[in-house]
């Protein structure tokens, strides 16, 4: 004990200094923009890399309970291939979402594979961690699905990895409707249970009933509609009694979420550029 105290006070003056130079640099980042921007981007990269090393342990220590859902899925989508293939267009692995709009007539949307290397649920704010960032093309804006449904909404990138908001965050706010309805509100989550969200502002004169499907309603730029969010699970009064609110069984499992994709919604000039593509694909 006293070699600890000899050795702190032989070196007081470094501690010291180690001291106020951490707390100038904490200074200098939080009331700077700049200084923000490059912390956030080298902390997310290196960040994104330790969680790509520990997503890749934990991925191989559950390859038995994946290899088994895989495998299920597998065997239910076997007899839908060949009669879908004919119908969908690939390229360079994108999937396609349509949506229509009075205004702008079909709204095309594609979509990139990627993989979850960190996530969290069991924090009042929950992010998801994936292995595709600014250099792959991914943007803040852009929707994340998930096998089930709608998984959450990128918040920033780095060039090779990008933080999404999931729909366990207090931020989270997605527009969504009750299918083959013209009902619609936004969903949030209370903070609590990880399986289940809360749908709001559902007029008192809507029509609906327990275990009703509950889609993204496409009044925002950031997913198409139709994309699955879950079920009614319990109808309630809103706290005003002025409309409903609906409890919402999520559809995505996100203690297991492993591959997800991410939404683009292409613009008219992309649009064309993948149609000209799809053209020559076809003419050969």
């Amino acid at each position: 004990m006293r070699q600890l105290l000899n050795f702190l006070h032989k070196y007081n003056y470094w501690f010291l200094f180690l001291l106020l130079e951490g707390i100038s640099i904490v200074l200098l980042v939080r009331f700077n923009l700049y200084q923000q921007s490059v912390f956030f981007n080298t902390a997310n990269e290196v960040a994104g890399k330790v969680y790509g090393v520990s997503g890749r342990v934990k991925s191989y220590l559950n390859l038995q309970t994946v290899n088994d859902e895989l495998l299920a899925r597998n065997m239910a989508l076997e007899e839908r291939v060949l009669s879908l293939e004919k119908r969908l267009r690939i390229p360079s692995d994108t999937l396609r979402y349509k949506s229509m709009d009075g205004a702008e007539g079909e709204i095309l949307y594609v979509s990139y594979g990627a993989r979850v290397v960190n996530n969290t649920i069991n924090r009042p704010n929950n992010y998801i961690t994936l292995d595709k960032g600014s250099e792959d093309g991914v943007k803040p804006e852009m929707g994340v699905v998930g096998p089930g449904g709608v998984v959450g909404i990128v918040f920033k990138t780095s060039p090779h990895y990008s933080l999404v908001i999931s729909l366990l965050n207090s931020k989270s706010n997605v527009s969504c409707k009750v299918a083959n309805s013209g009902y619609f509100g936004y969903l949030k989550w209370d903070g609590k249970d990880s399986r289940y969200a809360y749908l709001y502002d559902l007029p008192r004169h809507a029509t609906f009933k327990l275990g009703d499907l509950v889609v993204t309603s496409g009044y925002s730029t950031v997913f198409p509609e139709g994309i699955v969010i879950g079920h009614i699970n319990e109808i309630r009064d809103s706290r005003d009694g002025l409309s409903y609110m609906l409890r919402v069984e999520l559809a995505t499992d996100f203690g297991i979420v492993s591959n997800v994709r991410i939404i683009q919604r292409l613009t008219p000039w992309q649009k064309e550029e993948l149609e000209e593509v799809e053209a020559k694909e076809e003419g050969e």
